[in-house]
């Protein structure tokens, strides 16, 4: 009875602890799925500002890469552009369009437009997002690209420039019909506008309202999980704001100069060694950004015709005409050298006359005497005292040696015409420890005053 008793109380003793064991397990995966649940997200973020240009391109590349790495919920673009060039908005374009991983434009802060080059981008992402009282739109090829272009040109430029937008605006869901008219009559819209005609998906106040809106959309087939997301931005590195800053036309103006200030003032003046340095430095920078961006050609000839006549000028007795027609070509150069770039990157003449004015100032002064300087006679040794006049002190008979002072010591001297004591000979040249001599001219004593002998 005794053994019937403990096999039974054993038997509901293990059945009791079998069930407390399943239920703790299942308490600890239950609390484990809401751990991973509650597990927070993160987003990463950058402020792309300003014109559009390789160093965007950069920045954007760099940042996605950063975000899947890791391991993002979403990357986002806060813009704020007026434009730039076609070939960097293409590359961000191919950019956005070739990754699964989510991308949101927001236009913002208020105030903030994605014009021109903005308008491609911000169709290109995942998700389009405005602030309020911002405009996009505006997205004509003559206002990226610049210049003056003839008709034909002109049409195949907008026809592609429709077809390229279109394509965006059918690839993200977007009103493909807007989207060409911005670029074919110009259109510009506000963010209530863009929203109600469908060009961008949501109107955000600022970064948190964007996100909880994000949360809860499908992007390629994930569901995004923002509204408690810590954010993660991303600056720009100094090699990006550094060659961001290079390639501003004034800045590219200036590096101009000052490659060919330092070039012809180290050739003008050999050993100087600084102003050959700076010059060769600011002439690669210069390279760089000729390189990077869409720069005129006919700007740079217009240039080195510049330099040509300003040099020409300290050979040519041609009384500031050359010095003229170069600060002339130098300004439509310079003028020229930008022409291709979007308005909001042309040089301003706040910047070209002065500098078109410092540097006909810099040839016809410290260019002119220095190369001048290579050719004129020497002026150090004995032979800076040739033309100069000596006092003979010892008659000299042609075939007959005497003797002449000046600076302040007596030499041997010898002539082709008789000279006597107490005439003043012009000094011809010098042989060893002897000097050939000839009566002065009444300009050479004129000039030059002999010594007396002490």
């Amino acid at each position: 009875m005794i053994n019937k008793n403990f096999l039974l109380a054993a038997l509901l003793f293990l059945t009791g602890a079998a069930f407390i064991l399943q239920d703790t397990s299942s308490d600890r995966d239950t609390t484990e799925v809401q751990e991973q649940t509650t597990e927070r997200t993160t987003v990463s973020i950058i402020r792309v500002e300003g014109t559009i240009g390789p160093t965007s391109t950069q920045y954007i590349e760099r940042g996605l890469r950063k975000s899947i790495e890791n391991g993002d919920e979403a990357f986002i673009i806060e813009l704020d552009t007026p434009g730039g060039l076609l070939d960097s908005t293409q590359d961000i374009v191919q950019i956005l369009l070739g990754t699964e991983h989510p991308t949101v434009v927001y236009v913002s802060p208020r105030g903030a437009n994605a014009g021109s080059a903005g308008t491609f981008i911000t169709l290109a992402a995942h998700v389009a997002a405005m602030a309020p009282a911002t405009n996009i739109g505006a997205a004509s090829p003559v206002t990226m690209g610049g210049g003056e272009i003839d008709s034909v040109a002109q049409q195949k430029i907008f026809n592609y420039s429709e077809s390229y937008i279109e394509s965006i605006a059918e690839q993200r869901g977007k009103n493909a019909e807007w989207a060409k008219s911005a670029v074919r009559d110009g259109a510009s819209i506000t963010a209530s506008e863009a929203l109600e005609i469908n060009v961008i998906d949501l109107i955000a106040d600022d970064l948190q309202d964007l996100l909880e809106q994000l949360d809860g959309m499908e992007v390629e087939g994930n569901i995004l999980r923002t509204r408690d997301a810590d954010t993660n931005r991303i600056p720009q590195t100094l090699a990006e704001i550094f060659f961001s800053f290079i390639l501003r036309p004034e800045v590219m103006l200036i590096l101009t100069l000052v490659a060919i200030y330092g070039i012809i003032g180290e050739v003008t003046n050999p050993g100087g060694i600084v102003p050959g340095v700076a010059g060769v430095i600011a002439l690669i920078l210069l390279l760089y950004g000729v390189a990077a961006m869409p720069i005129n050609i006919a700007g740079f000839i217009l240039i080195g015709l510049a330099i040509i006549l300003f040099v020409a000028e300290a050979f040519t007795p041609a009384f500031g005409l050359l010095i003229t027609g170069g600060a002339v070509a130098f300004f439509l150069g310079a003028l020229m050298l930008f022409q291709d770039l979007p308005d909001e990157m042309q040089i301003s003449l706040y910047w070209l006359i002065p500098a078109t004015l410092l540097t006909a100032a810099f040839f016809a002064w410290i260019v002119t005497y220095g190369i001048k300087s290579l050719f004129s006679p020497p002026r150090s040794g004995l032979e800076a005292t040739i033309g100069k006049t000596a006092k003979v002190t010892d008659a000299i008979l042609p075939g007959q040696t005497g003797r002449v002072f000046f600076d302040g010591e007596y030499w041997t001297a010898e002539s082709d015409t008789p000279l006597n004591e107490g005439d003043i000979s012009e000094i011809l040249e010098f042989t060893g420890l002897r000097v050939k001599v000839r009566p002065a001219s009444k300009e050479a004593i004129k000039e030059n005053k002999p010594e007396k002998p002490a």
